[in-house]
């Protein structure tokens, strides 16, 4: 059986401060995941045209490199495109991009 605290070879790693090894590949993609939600959120507010797309973009990275937050990867994701769909709302009712509440 594999010691889990070295590394497969090819699979970049760094030390903790145990001294135990951990894959960083899966460490970008947890920190892509909680980015990626966290972008998507803040999407639906402000700026939806730029951050939706990369809400979507971070989450697919860091499903595809096989997050272990799976769940706020699969939730940024859907407000990456929740940003995407309210913003061709907005356009389809108003013919622009530029938005705000009030009269």
């Amino acid at each position: 059986m594999p010691n889990p605290d070295t590394p497969d070879s090819g699979t970049p790693s760094t030390p903790d401060s145990a001294g135990h090894t951990r894959p960083t590949g899966r460490r970008d993609a947890d920190g892509m995941a909680v980015a990626a939600f966290v972008l998507g959120l803040v999407g639906l507010l402000v700026m939806n045209i730029v951050l939706g797309p990369i809400a979507v973009v971070l989450a697919s990275l860091a499903l595809w490199r096989g997050t272990a937050r799976r769940g706020r990867a699969l939730l940024g994701l859907a407000l990456g495109v929740a940003d995407l769909v309210v913003l061709g709302v907005l356009v389809a009712m108003n013919g622009t991009v530029v938005w705000g509440f009030g009269g």
